[in-house]
């Protein structure tokens, strides 16, 4: 049987208890061997690799100057289950510690702090709000909730309409650079897997926020489980409003927001399974001012969605099984003049997903193997997208009918192999895709990661990866509105290599990439700036556009560094650059794909003011390429900017 040698560690033995506030455990009269962890104890780790802190623990002497590393938790860079340590590729993980640290509300402020990821966010508390990493526009990352794919094929603006909170959230995965193997096709230049966390014991939460321009909010959780049963729950919901800080230039209010979510999700923990299911909504209406043109400061927009999903996954045998099925359901009316359907009539999209994927994975003599397939039916209903239906469908609450719609169905198998050995990982494997959409033919993606650590401190590492991405249905049809869609786009492909090094301690945490993408049909829309103002936005392939990028992030713990002090906690810088060769050319003016973050910095810096009272500073510096118009209608390119934020807490 294939056994994967890493941070072996022997056995910690408790032999002398005197004194202690363990000293019941004397009284057995016997040598005593602590080999379990309470989940309890767990749901504190996360996906890197932890230390209790020596200075806050008091040993015996035959332990002292030892410190009890927790295990890794797993996370997701490859088909088969590794830790963060063993992952060949680099995943960034945003602890719960980071969560609770930083000053943000949401996930989308949260993601503004990776550097690596680029959050353009549109109204107040992100009503709208679109994600994307290392030069990607929002189109070609995949969000995922618990590892189930999120996104709506209507368009990538939308994908952001998770139904959980910041608070139900126990870490957040990014991935960076293709992930087809991991995550799916759809996954052209990264993903972003939001990991929720289950209760291990019964509590309840709550809070309340209000502000200025009539901002309100509150939520709470309820969870309900504990460490000696195999089961548990958890509930959580939360409603959300504002005036919004902007009036129309008729006076009235055009950048309110009013949502609301809901959450609820349970598991079972059996000896041989464990089961997870998971159900949620959001519904959210706001005013989308100047969203999809400058022309228009009345726009807009209500969105509502809700995600099904179950998940299973073997504990026990030679091969490990681990499906999943899922239900995502989408509406999203748009209104170009709010209120007034006869001005400019209303845009109703539908969409259902439907998806079945299973993953397995088994250890042999060569190493460990995984296998995984999945189905993924795309159903979209429309008053003005896609192609004429031979039977229409009526929208609910209007006396108008859904008229034209897009379905496709996408199946994909991948395989995946791995080696780990005391300091060589080595992941290969290949993803063979066909969409039914435009009859593709099958097509193959194959990717390989490999990382060597020296030490326990270093590691090198390096990638070749490929994917493709299909055009949305925003893309390949919306021809309204001063915009001009070709529904003969070629999906999008895209080949990436990436080395680097990391290096690791208790103290020190840094890294250093290097990575260039060469993209083949990139999607985007254009206009010919020389046809005047009311040059419609077209969506065109682009061809062959290349990209080189440095990646590099380094952060302290100033408590280990300077053991004296107790005032530095904490302390960080990263930055990232990117450069494309192909720019906007005269005339031609690009919406998104040219229009990526050159530049992105970011430091922070943790504090402790007095005993449980804390201070963070954080700032974040970038510069993005490309060009925008302005309300007058001149074309004018982006300035850098710069933002810091602090926060304290007790």
């Amino acid at each position: 049987m294939y056994k994967p040698i890493f941070n072996q560690r022997s056995v910690l033995k408790f032999t002398h208890f005197t004194n202690k506030g363990y000293a019941l455990f004397a009284c057995l009269g016997r040598e005593v061997i602590i080999g379990v962890l309470s989940v309890a104890t767990l749901q504190n780790a996360t996906a890197s690799s932890i230390s209790i802190d020596t200075d806050k623990i008091t040993t015996d002497t035959t332990t002292t100057g030892r410190s009890l590393q927790l295990e890794e938790v797993n996370v997701v860079g490859t088909r088969a289950p590794l830790t963060q340590s063993q992952q060949a590729r680099m995943v960034t993980v945003l602890t719960r510690e980071d969560i609770q640290a930083a000053p943000v509300q949401s996930v989308n402020d949260l993601l503004k702090l990776a550097v690596g990821v680029d959050v353009r966010q549109r109204g107040p508390i992100g009503a709208q709000t679109d994600v994307s990493v290392r030069g990607s526009n929002y189109e070609q990352i995949t969000i995922l909730l618990n590892g189930i794919n999120i996104c709506d094929p209507q368009t990538g603006h939308n994908t952001f309409d998770y139904p959980v909170d910041i608070a139900d959230i126990e870490r957040i995965e990014v991935l960076e650079g293709p992930a087809g193997r991991v995550y799916g096709t759809s996954s052209l230049l990264g993903a972003i897997n939001i990991v929720t966390k289950s209760s291990s014991q019964s509590a309840l939460t709550a809070h309340v926020e209000s502000g200025s321009y009539g901002y309100f909010s509150i939520g709470a959780r309820v969870g309900n489980g504990s460490p000696l049963s195999p089961w548990s729950h958890s509930l959580s919901g939360s409603y959300t409003r504002s005036d919004g800080y902007s009036r129309s230039k008729a006076g009235r209010l055009n950048a309110d927001y009013d949502g609301g979510k809901a959450f609820y999700q349970g598991n079972y923990a059996g000896e041989d399974v464990k089961v997870q299911w998971h159900a949620g909504i959001s519904a959210k209406s706001f005013g989308s001012n100047t969203f999809y043109g400058a022309k228009w400061d009345d726009q807009f927009e209500h969105t509502f969605k809700s995600y099904t999903a179950v998940q299973a996954e073997t504990t026990h045998g030679k091969l490990h099984l681990r499906p999943a099925v899922y239900w995502n359901h989408q509406e999203d009316r748009f209104e170009l003049f709010r209120e007034s359907p006869d001005k400019y009539p209303f845009n109703y999209h539908r969409t259902d997903i439907l998806g079945l994927n299973l993953n397995s994975w088994f250890d042999w003599a060569l190493g460990r193997t995984a296998v995984g397939a999945e189905m993924r039916n795309e159903d979209l209903l429309s008053g003005n997208l896609g192609e004429p239906l031979d039977r229409k469908h009526h929208i609910h609450g209007t006396s108008r009918d859904y008229e034209y719609g897009l379905n496709r169905t996408n199946i994909s198998f991948t395989i995946e192999h791995n080696i780990i050995l005391r300091h060589l990982t080595v992941s290969a494997g290949l993803t063979a895709v066909k969409n039914s959409w435009a009859d593709m033919p099958m097509r193959v993606y194959p990717g390989i990661d490999a990382s060597y650590r020296i030490g326990r401190s270093w590691k090198v590492y390096a990638s070749y990866n490929t994917s493709l991405r299909m055009p949305s249905a925003t893309e390949l049809y919306y021809s309204v509105g001063g915009h001009k869609a070709d529904k003969h786009l070629k999906p999008e492909e895209l080949a990436a290599v990436e080395t680097g090094v990391k290096y690791q301690t208790t103290a020190v945490d840094g890294k250093l990439s290097l990575f260039y993408n060469r993209h083949k049909n990139l999607i985007d829309w254009i206009r010919h700036t020389t046809d005047g103002e009311d040059a419609p936005w077209e969506s065109v392939n682009f061809g062959r556009i290349n990209a080189f990028g440095i990646e590099t992030a380094v952060s302290l713990d100033l408590r280990r560094l300077l053991p004296g002090q107790h005032f530095l906690r904490k302390a960080g810088v990263a930055w990232c650059y990117i450069h494309q060769n192909q720019q906007e050319t005269d005339g031609i003016q690009s919406r998104y794909a040219l229009e990526y973050l050159r530049n992105k910095l970011t430091a922070d810096l943790q504090m402790t003011l007095w005993r449980n009272l804390t201070l963070g500073l954080y700032y974040r510096l970038q510069h993005r390429t490309g060009s925008y118009t302005d309300l007058d209608g001149n074309v004018c390119s982006y300035a850098t900017y710069g933002k810091h934020r602090n926060t304290s807490c007790m």
